[in-house]
């Protein structure tokens, strides 16, 4: 694959660009493969280059039912952030988020990756003493993070209305300033890009329908729509759709779908320097490098495989955010759409081995899969090429559901759930 670089993009300007070939190729399905991807988002496709990168296991499909990063990872909000209350979750998304620091320079690709701050709000008693235990747990994990008062919140972030009369007045705030933003397309076609290149195949428009198990139970391969495809190691990961594709499997997973809507406004000049983010108004904006405001509501109150939800979720998000942000009440909403998260009992994500031998699964991320995908893919491509979980990934179990062994991050989403 031709690397990006200042003397190529020189070269194919005075060509009319017309040199560049195309970023990853369009194989059909071979008859085998050493390890199959269910999921071509960018946690699938980031396991796939880690595979190939670290491991030497270039034999390697991703096969995704619609286009690749058509999923959740093209309808998110790609906030990116890793100041988590527990320990576990603090390793994983921390883990991610020193890589996202170099990954445009890994993958010879822009990924955007713009470290503006992460800005979450307290309305309340109970929102003070709750960042500020994720303050002091973090600081201990070397995690950066610190307490800001409202004037201070204003500072960093001029838009703010901080004004006591507020329904829900801000009282304080948490500031991690390494928090921030990347482009979802770009990180999905940078890792197709990088995997391509190493030999990985990408099979679009191509759906897994099926599993065959030998006589032992083990995976020996998947039945798609293309064909079957014979393979003795299989990682889902697809996201909202994960109980529907481990149930081909005959697995019950303990997840919920729901849908998550997200909305852009018209595009102005950079006038939002930063993310903001409201857990007790159930809200978070950042300001796109096309100038769009970009704002996120909290999960819809049911289930469903639809990528649209109810309208009075984005009204109930757009009046807190007219209220906190009363210069934006004149802009215009550009458009809106929906994802499906798949939300974990005790809202963490399962990643490692399943019951099934040869089968893995790397789900449950609910809102906060984005953040986590070079480190979620790096963690799990180390889980199916050892066939043990990495130890940053090992307390993130499917076997926890039995034990008891939760890791409860509810209260650190920052969303509706």
């Amino acid at each position: 694959m031709r690397r990006f670089s200042l003397k190529s993009l020189i070269s194919e300007a005075f060509n009319a660009h017309q040199g560049w070939e195309r970023q990853w190729r369009t194989p059909e399905p071979k008859a085998a493969y050493d390890a199959v991807i269910v999921g071509g988002g960018g946690h699938g496709l980031a396991t796939a280059y880690y595979l190939a990168k670290e491991h030497g296991i270039t034999n390697i499909a991703v096969i995704e039912k619609g286009w690749l990063g058509g999923g959740n990872t093209g309808r998110n909000t790609t906030i990116i952030r890793s100041n988590y209350l527990y320990e576990e979750s603090e390793a994983i998304y921390e883990h991610a988020m020193k890589l996202w620091a170099g990954l445009s320079q890994e993958l010879n690709y822009n990924v955007m990756y713009s470290q503006r701050g992460v800005l979450m709000l307290a309305h309340n008693s109970h929102d003070v003493q709750s960042f500020k235990r994720h303050v002091y747990a973090n600081r201990l994990a070397g995690i950066d993070n610190e307490w800001l008062t409202p004037d201070e919140a204003k500072e960093f972030c001029p838009p703010l209305n901080i004004s006591p009369d507020l329904r829900y007045p801000i009282v304080g705030a948490a500031l991690q300033r390494r928090g921030g933003v990347a482009r979802h397309d770009a990180v999905a076609w940078g890792f197709a890009r990088g995997a391509d290149a190493m030999g990985v195949d990408i099979l679009q428009n191509c759906e897994v329908t099926g599993f065959r198990r030998d006589a032992g139970g083990a995976i020996e391969g998947v039945e798609t729509s293309k064909g079957y495809i014979a393979t003795r190691r299989v990682g889902v990961v697809a996201a909202g759709h994960t109980s529907v594709v481990m149930a081909r499997a005959g697995l019950r997973m303990p997840l919920e779908s729901f849908p998550l809507q997200a909305l852009v406004s018209e595009p102005v000049k950079p006038v939002f320097p930063c993310v903001v983010m409201s857990n007790a108004v159930h809200a978070y904006i950042s300001q796109s490098d096309k100038g769009e405001l970009v704002i996120g509501a909290g999960t819809d109150q049911y289930i469903s495989y639809s990528q649209q939800g109810g309208l009075h979720v984005p009204i109930h998000t757009l009046d807190a955010i007219c209220e906190l942000f009363p210069q934006f009440s004149r802009m215009r909403m550009l458009r809106s759409w929906g994802g499906i998260v798949d939300v974990t009992p005790d809202r963490s994500p399962i990643i490692g081995k399943t019951p099934i031998p040869g089968l893995y699964v790397n789900c449950g991320w609910g809102t906060g899969g984005f953040k986590a995908t070079p480190g979620s893919g790096n963690v799990f491509a180390w889980t199916i090429a050892k066939g043990e979980p990495h130890p940053i990934n090992a307390p993130f179990t499917l076997d926890r559901f039995r034990t008891g062994r939760l890791i409860d991050e509810a209260a650190a989403a920052a969303v509706a759930h």
